[in-house]
Order: structure tokens, then sequence, then C-alpha cells
């Protein structure tokens, strides 16, 4: 038999202060003897929303290079994981410390993360150019959520992206929020013909910003505990709509994953008059778990 290689690996919670809240990540610190049917392999062994490696960047302004996988794909970009690993290399000091900033290199290209010090370092990504797709049919939306077009507010639904294709739907109020559910068949209704996989985020206005839902079961994610390249486009959306101030300096909170048992908090800070010069999501991580894990 041959000797079995081990591989360091790290599980943390992100957007979250508290241990099993939030969004749930492992970080491979040095994936650099794997290939990428080995990384989706341990994803779906793994079978967190995402889980992410770490390799030399290709490129000179990057820090580091990071594949991100859910169970089911590889992902081109992805919040919780640049958050998430951002932390990670940080504390292992291979990224510069607090009030610093560096890039990651992703599938989409180099992802900005910034480090806020304080007693708890906040780490904030830069998210990536935001394209605004078409609107959907409020009935057919309202169908396959479970709802009625009386629980949606008199917006049209409209698909984002900062790389992950996102259809969003305002909601009247945090019940029929709660009450939202989408399956596979579902998902397969609303895209139609399109053949771009894309994700459902349903949402309601709050006084501190959102209260969020998402789903994405053809990226092998029935439910999401926390949606950071989601967020970016959420408040676009928000903004476009008057459902959040379009200020430069406007400070945001989406809270996610509360009905499932892991109470996320996306901050969110506009930069420039309806993000002219960037929109940022940021949070906390919490560590949780150090293991290694065999392969031959």
């Amino acid at each position: 038999m041959g000797r079995e290689q081990e591989h360091r690996y790290r599980v943390v919670d992100v957007f979250t202060e508290h241990p099993l809240e939030g969004n749930a990540l492992a970080v491979f610190p040095d994936a650099s003897a794997m290939d990428a049917t080995t990384m989706q392999r341990i994803a779906r062994e793994l079978n967190l929303a995402e889980t992410a490696f770490v390799l030399p960047p290709t490129r000179s302004d990057c820090a580091a290079r990071v594949r991100i996988f859910t169970p089911a794909k590889e992902m081109r970009f992805a919040g919780h994981p640049t958050i998430g690993t951002g932390f990670v290399l940080l504390e292992e000091g291979l990224v510069p410390g607090s009030n610093g900033d560096f890039i990651l290199e992703e599938d989409i290209g180099p992802v900005r993360v910034r480090v806020e010090s304080g007693a708890r370092p906040m780490l904030w990504l830069s998210t990536p150019a935001i394209e605004a797709g078409r609107c959907y049919d409020p009935a057919l939306c309202a169908s396959v959520l479970g709802l009625t077009t009386r629980d949606l507010l008199d917006i049209p639904p409209q698909r984002l992206s900062a790389g992950n294709p996102t259809l969003f739907v305002a909601l009247r109020d945090r019940l029929a929020v709660n009450r939202a559910w989408l399956d596979l068949a579902g998902m397969k209704q609303l895209r139609g013909s399109d053949a771009e996989p894309m994700c459902m985020f349903v949402f309601t206005p709050t006084v501190q910003g959102a209260y969020s839902r998402m789903f994405a079961p053809e990226y092998g994610v029935a439910e999401d505990p926390a949606t950071g390249s989601s967020t970016g486009p959420l408040a676009a959306f928000m903004m476009r709509h008057g459902l959040a101030p379009n200020t430069g300096g406007t400070r945001l909170v989406s809270e996610q994953g509360t009905k499932m048992g892991r109470r996320s908090l996306l901050h969110v800070h506009v930069r420039g008059d309806s993000g002219a010069d960037g929109i940022e999501v940021g949070g906390h991580v919490t560590p949780l778990v150090t293991a290694t894990m065999s392969l031959p």
C-alpha cells in the first residue's frame, strides 16, 4: 500500500462571533498537492456549503490563490469562503495583519480583502462588478416559493450577479420569508431555457437592512446560512428600489440563516453614492476545528 498523505485543514464559522452559528467553512491552507478531482471529492465528503483550497498565486499582486467548491461544483467566487479563508491566512501569518489589506486570486479574478482591527477583527471583501439581468414574473416566483403574490412587495423580482447569478425577490415581512421554500424542480421551472444555474434570494427590509434567506439547490445547497456573494447585489437591488439609502457611507446588515438555526450577520458598507466606488461585505469569523485528513 502507498503511503498516505496528511492534509491539515481548519473549520471556521463565518459571519458570526458565536461557534455553531454562521456559515461553516473548511479551509485547506496548503492544497498544492491536490488536483481538482480530489478537491471536489473532499468538498462532497465534508458536505459543507463550501470548502476552500489554498494554492500559490499565479498573479504577483495576490497573496494566495483560492479554489472554492460546493458539494456539487466549483465556484468562480463566493463570499463566506473569501472571508473565512482570509481569516485563516491571517491567523497563520500568511497575509498582512490588522488595518491592512491583501488580494486573493479566485476564478472570477482578484478579490480584495480588508482587515478592520478590533477586539475581534472584521474582514471585508470588495464585491466584484455587479451585472443586472432580466426580471421575472412575480406570480411564478410566488408559486414556486409556496407563497402568493400578496406576500411579495410591488417590486419586480430580478436576477443580478457578482459572479453567481441570483434572483432577488422582495417579500412583505419576516413571516413570508420564513414560509418560503424552493426545491430543485421549482428552480428549474423558474430558470426555464436559461442554461446557467442561479440562486434564489428572498428578503424583507428591516430597520438594520434586511432579513434574508437563500436557496441554491442547483449548486447542491438546499439553503445557505450566509451568502456573501449575493449580499453586495442585494444592497444594490435595495438601493435601486428605495428599500435602503443610496448615499455613500451607508451601512446595512443582512440577517440570514436564522430560520435554519445558523444565524449570520453580513455587514455592508456602501462606498460612494449608490455604490459608485464599490460595495464591501464584511463579517466576523469564529474558529472551530483544526484537523488532519489522511488520503492515499
